[in-house]
């Protein structure tokens, strides 16, 4: 294809043989690899027993897909339950014979609610503390994570902008892009702004969490995360195409725009929250 246009027309993925490991699922391998290694960092900086760092990356890696897969279907493509159910649940399609397709749609505000249920859990009935002190180290690790997810995205030309002016230094081609976008016109690569605004939350909170003693204050490093992650969210979302169809609209915001609200709104109730849910630094470990 040639064009005058700066084009992102990468290939599917690295071929294995037979197999191809595809960069989507790569970048999820990386995101999870990285937030087990930083996991495992963190429990030995505030002294606590590496045992309870598998039981919490199990139920993470639970709680991300199933809760992020639900999220997409439920907000954006309902129609799946009825159409082709088990899709829902399983990387595979029924609808004209059955076929592998990996899990194509997965929602973040869908994968945050489930990761928040499965933590509970994982702070009550494992390592019995405060679902906050859990929660403060789990919004580091998710922060780097959803930046891989995003990059994920951009190397499967999804979720991507809106139509730029062709002398916008932003304006790229994506080839690949889905049929449900019409004619490839230059695009924003919301992708990787949505990325980079990650990556740059994820070093905010990790200089919070190591220099400063934010991190006894149960709740605060959560609270701004979720601030943080859903104003970048909700503000890169005005240059992205829509994702499906919007079955929630008001005010001119879109379905991503308006879960992201309530989000934020938590995050502040959280940190004022903590105020009170304050610790000492040697109740911060468990054996």
């Amino acid at each position: 294809m040639e064009t005058k246009y700066k084009i992102w027309d990468p290939s599917t993925g690295i071929h294995l043989g037979p197999i191809t490991l595809h960069f989507y699922s790569l970048m999820f391998i990386c995101a999870f690899g990285l937030g087990y290694i930083l996991m495992t960092r963190m429990f030995t900086i505030d002294h606590v027993n590496q045992k309870y760092v598998e039981p919490l990356f199990t139920w993470t890696l639970i709680g991300t897909i199933l809760g992020a897969r639900l999220g997409h279907v439920i907000f954006y493509q309902p129609e799946l339950f009825k159409e082709d159910f088990w899709s829902v649940f399983l990387p595979i399609s029924t609808k004209n014979g059955l076929k592998f397709t990996g899990f194509s749609g997965l929602a973040s505000h869908g994968a945050t609610i489930a990761l928040i249920l499965t933590t509970l859990y994982y702070s009550f009935k494992i390592i019995k503390k405060n679902p906050f002190w859990v929660y403060d180290r789990l919004g580091i690790v998710v922060s780097i994570g959803g930046a891989f997810v995003r990059i994920g995205n951009f190397f499967n030309s999804e979720i991507i902008g809106k139509p730029v002016d062709e002398n916008s230094p932003f304006a790229l081609l994506f080839p690949q892009q889905s049929s449900e976008y019409g004619i490839t016109v230059p695009r924003y690569p919301t992708q990787l702004f949505e990325a980079f605004g990650y990556v740059c939350l994820f070093v905010l909170l990790w200089v919070l969490y190591r220099k400063t003693d934010k991190k006894y204050q149960q709740g605060w490093l959560f609270g701004l995360f979720f601030i943080i992650l859903w104003a970048v969210r909700f503000f890169v979302e005005f240059l992205k195409e829509p994702q499906g169809d919007e079955f929630i609209q008001f005010a001119g915001l879109n379905t991503g725009q308006i879960l992201s609200i309530p989000f934020m709104i938590a995050g502040l109730v959280i940190m004022i929250y903590s105020k009170n849910n304050k610790i000492a630094p040697e109740a911060d470990k468990t054996f």
